[in-house]
């Protein structure tokens, strides 16, 4: 369903950017096209606030990392990055700044389609039914309510703002505790179908997950460990409810 879902689609190329939003609107989105970060910034300001945002890396300007940064400091809406650049450790840096996904120009509009959607999911999360108790799961002093899509820790707690993939990321670990997860296995679950056979990303994401729960003073960060040549393994037990 696309029933409200508004896509904004940064990227200073005018062929590119008519193409692309024709192609989105055809597929029943709503887009806003925009050139440059200060338009984004106007959106974000005025509304309607965008559901994701595809953002091209080569802007004039304020560049598509400086602006992903921005929003992901800002709580902003999940980022699918655009890039002529190919090498790992551009992929790396644009994970780092905080963008959900990449695709790499020039792409398919298929592709692009499929990462949007597998954001748009990973993102959407879900809330409780009414009257119900949302389903809580908790390691060490972390609190991860499923329902909610939130990560808290400390008492009272303090909520941890993760990304979309980050969320996904430790969702796998809370919900398949103490048992070794390869790469291919979080990758499959949490990019599904559109991750790249060779794609190392994990390690990123791994990486900056155990920073973030570190940073909020978080014991779970050190449960996340490495199991060499076969992936990680969330260490500690995990139990229903808060701690």
């Amino acid at each position: 369903m696309t029933d409200g879902i508004i896509i904004a689609i940064v990227e200073d190329d005018d062929d590119i950017r008519s193409q692309l939003a024709a192609y989105l609107e055809d597929e029943g989105f709503r887009v806003v096209s925009l050139d440059g970060g200060a338009s984004l910034d106007r959106l974000l300001a005025a509304g309607p606030r965008p559901s994701l945002v595809v953002l091209d890396w080569m802007l004039p300007g304020e560049d598509g990392l400086s602006i992903c940064r921005r929003l992901r400091e800002a709580g902003g809406p999940p980022v699918v990055m655009l890039t002529a650049k190919d090498e790992d450790i551009d992929r790396v840096l644009g994970l780092e700044m905080g963008a959900d996904d990449y695709v790499s120009k020039p792409f398919s509009p298929r592709v692009l389609l499929a990462r949007i959607r597998a954001v748009l999911r990973r993102a959407g999360g879900g809330n409780a039914a009414a009257g119900t108790a949302p389903e809580r799961l908790s390691v060490a002093d972390l609190v991860v309510d499923l329902a909610a899509r939130t990560v808290t820790t400390g008492a009272p707690g303090t909520e941890i703002p993760l990304t979309s993939a980050e969320y996904d990321l430790l969702h796998c670990f809370v919900t398949r505790p103490q048992r070794v997860l390869s790469r291919d296995q979080l990758l499959d679950w949490t990019r599904g179908r559109t991750a790249d056979a060779y794609d190392r990303t994990i390690d990123v994401q791994v990486s900056r997950l155990r920073h973030k729960l570190d940073a909020a003073g978080s014991q779970a960060a050190g449960q996340i460990k490495t199991v060499r040549n076969a992936g990680y393994i969330l260490a500690a037990p995990v139990r229903s409810g808060a701690p």
